[in-house]
């Protein structure tokens, strides 16, 4: 996670940062076995994938869109209530390893037909895999970039109405949310301890909503250094959400953590009772249009 450490100057007003109006049109997708995918990377199959194994929750979000349950996964998204659900996603296989280092033996034990991952941490699985199926690396930084993976792969697996349906609804949230924009000054912020980050619009891809639909005056510092709670303290935050990220057991809420801070308790947020723990497998990993629903309704009632 990134440190608390770097200031820098007030970044601005965002209400130009919304962009253009969410366009509700659904151009239609075509079946292929072969495309080039909105982060430009090239993908061919031979016939029409049937055994899936997700590596992130991405791909998880996608498939169950598309009507279709992975062979298996090593993300615990599908056992969310709007997804498989938890009795279901029991019946999923899960990959060893970790989301870290799935284990690639495990990987091809499920013969799949396409394996799906995050690039910047399972790119390093590409050799392992190429003789024995299709790698195909994501690298999601945007609602659009989820978007068009969403189409990609409606357009791979046959499941061309599918795609287009799940499009539409999510682009006819978006414009709702966006139609009914709140004043109020939010903020998502990430972590385990008291070394949080803030989820900023250009490399997460939940927070690349929040100019839609509320005052967000947050930008990307790259690497070197997040928000210090005293920059978030200037910025009087309305309404927070916090995604409590572990690796490995939870050890208690981040929002807890933080209330040791006795910087926390000024911001009008904590003040008012409007700090919201939401669900990280959904908010953080989940990436898809099916998680950026959700996480559209539960901003838009919090930004009320």
């Amino acid at each position: 996670m990134a440190g608390c450490g770097t200031s820098t100057e007030p970044t601005g007003d965002d209400r130009g940062a919304a962009g253009a109006k969410t366009d509700v049109t659904v151009e239609p997708i075509k079946a292929t076995r072969t495309l080039t995918d909105t982060g430009g990377v090239k993908i061919s199959l031979k016939k029409e994938p049937r055994r899936i194994v997700c590596l992130f929750a991405l791909c998880d979000d996608i498939l169950t869109e598309l009507g279709i349950v992975p062979t298996a996964t090593n993300s615990a998204l599908l056992a969310h209530p709007d997804f498989l659900g938890k009795n279901r996603a029991k019946q999923v296989d899960i990959v060893p390893g970790g989301f870290i280092a799935p284990e690639v033996e495990a990987i091809l034990s499920h013969k799949p037909d396409l394996v799906i991952g995050l690039e910047d941490t399972h790119g390093k699985l590409a050799p392992a895999l190429k003789d024995a199926t299709t790698f195909w690396p994501m690298q999601p930084e945007t609602w659009q970039d989820s978007v068009g993976y969403l189409r990609d792969t409606a357009a791979l697996t046959g499941r061309t109405a599918e795609g287009e349906k799940a499009e539409k609804a999510f682009r006819t949230k978006l414009a709702k949310a966006e139609a009914a924009r709140s004043e109020k000054t939010a903020l998502v912020i990430y972590g385990s301890d008291e070394n949080f980050g803030v989820a900023t619009p250009e490399g997460d891809v939940a927070a690349s909503l929040f100019p839609k639909i509320a005052h967000y005056p947050w930008k990307s510092r790259g690497v070197e250094g997040s928000y210090s709670l005293e920059e978030i303290l200037a910025r009087d935050v309305d309404v927070m959400f916090v995604e409590t990220i572990s690796f490995g057991e939870p050890d208690g809420k981040l929002s807890e953590k933080l209330a040791k801070n006795p910087l926390w308790g000024k911001i009008p947020a904590v003040r008012n009772g409007d700090v919201h723990e939401v669900d990280s497998e959904v908010w953080a990993k989940g990436r898809g249009t099916r998680s950026l629903g959700i996480v559209l309704d539960e901003a838009t009632a919090a930004l009320r």
